[in-house]
C-alpha cells in the first residue's frame, strides 16, 4: 500500500526518530536474533517460551523498522522560522483557558505529547488554533463539554 502522506517533524523529532532507527538496526535487532538462535537450539520450539518471547520481540521490532523508515521516508520538517502572527506547525502558543495560562507547541502527529504539551496539529485544539491570532478566541469540544480557549502570545 502506497501512502502519500506528509508527516511533519521538527528537526528535533527528525533525529529523534533517526536515533531509534538505528539504535533497533544495529543493537536491539541484532540481540533479538542472537537470543533467537539460542532459543532455537534448545530444542523442542512448541514448548519454548523464550523462542517464542524472542519471535514476537522480532515480528515487533521489524514492524517498527519498516514503520519508522516510511515515516522517514515521508518526512517533511518544520523550519524553525515560523510566523509570530499567525498559528502554524511549530509555533508555541499561550492561551487562556478557565482563568489560567497554558503553554502548547504545535507539531506534527508523530511528535505529539500532551504530557508535554506538544499538540498535533490534526488534534481538536490543533485544527482549531491552526491560522489564529492573538486575541482570537476558540471553541473546542471536549469530553466534558465545550471548552473556550484565547489566545495571547505567539511565539
Amino acid at each position: 500500500m502506497i501512502n502519500n502522506k506528509k508527516n511533519f517533524l521538527t528537526q528535533k523529532g527528525l533525529e529523534e526518530l533517526k536515533e531509534e532507527l538505528e539504535e533497533l538496526k544495529k543493537v536491539k535487532r541484532p540481540d533479538v536474533v542472537v537470543r533467537l538462535s539460542a532459543a532455537r537450539e534448545m530444542g523442542d520450539l512448541s514448548e519454548n517460551a523464550e523462542y517464542t518471547a524472542a519471535r514476537e520481540e522480532l515480528a515487533f521490532i521489524d514492524n517498527r523498522l519498516d514503520e519508522l523508515e516510511m515515516l522517514l521516508k515521508q518526512a517533511v520538517v518544520i523550519d524553525g522560522k515560523h510566523n509570530t502572527q499567525v498559528i502554524e506547525l511549530g509555533s508555541e502558543v499561550t492561551l487562556t483557558v478557565n482563568g489560567k495560562q497554558e503553554v502548547f507547541t504545535l507539531v506534527g502527529e508523530w511528535e505529539a505529547d500532551p504530557m508535554e504539551k506538544k499538540i498535533s496539529h490534526e488534534s481538536p485544539l490543533g485544527k482549531a488554533l491552526m491560522g489564529k491570532t492573538v486575541g482570537d478566541e476558540i471553541e473546542v469540544d471536549a469530553p466534558a463539554g465545550k471548552i473556550i480557549y484565547k489566545i495571547v502570545s505567539i511565539k
